[in-house]
């Protein structure tokens, strides 16, 4: 089992351009950022190049990484998802006709990606449940679906700093919840 030392021994094994750290830190990681990857873009094909550019972006970024006390993992997954939500912001703002639709291969997840997702979805759920009713659907619309702050704001007619308190404490409980 990989401990949080372990990844960020790695991260900071990468920093400095080892490519086995990077190896290693994929072979350790890959499964559950692939897994959100799946999750945020809901295509496989697409979620398999995210995660491949997301590995990118952390070898480049490794000299960034700084240790805070909080889980490596955290930061992993922060680039990850913000990578997949600005993948998904570009879909939306992308126009497709349908032609190029058909030709789109099956995305169905395997029965190991669906075991796995199904296993960290209760858990999710499970913490979001402890949410109240809008705090959870404006973490999901944020973190899921991509959703501004703005577009957030408006769609609960709160000011834009009220959203972005709601997001932080809903994050910080859902940290506990999924950390407990």
């Amino acid at each position: 089992m990989t401990t949080t030392a372990d990844i960020e021994a790695m991260i900071a094994r990468m920093a400095l351009g080892d490519r086995a750290a990077f190896s290693s830190l994929y072979a350790a990681t890959s499964a559950k950022l692939f897994g959100l990857c799946l999750r945020v873009l809901n295509n496989r094909a697409e979620a398999e190049d995210a995660l491949q550019e997301v590995f990118v972006k952390i070898w480049r970024n490794a000299s960034r990484y700084q240790v805070n006390g909080l889980s490596p993992m955290t930061w992993l997954i922060t680039v990850t998802r913000n990578h997949c939500i600005d993948r998904v912001r570009a879909r939306k703002a992308a126009t497709g006709d349908m032609e190029e639709a058909a030709d789109l291969a099956d995305a169905a997840p395997g029965p190991e990606a669906q075991a796995i997702a199904a296993s960290e979805k209760g858990r999710i759920d499970d913490c979001l449940s402890q949410l109240e009713p809008d705090r959870a659907d404006a973490v999901r619309r944020a973190y899921l679906e991509g959703d501004t702050y703005d577009e957030l704001a408006t769609r609960y007619r709160v000011p834009l700093n009220t959203i972005r308190t709601w997001l932080r404490r809903s994050l910080i409980k859902l940290r506990e919840c999924l950390s407990s």
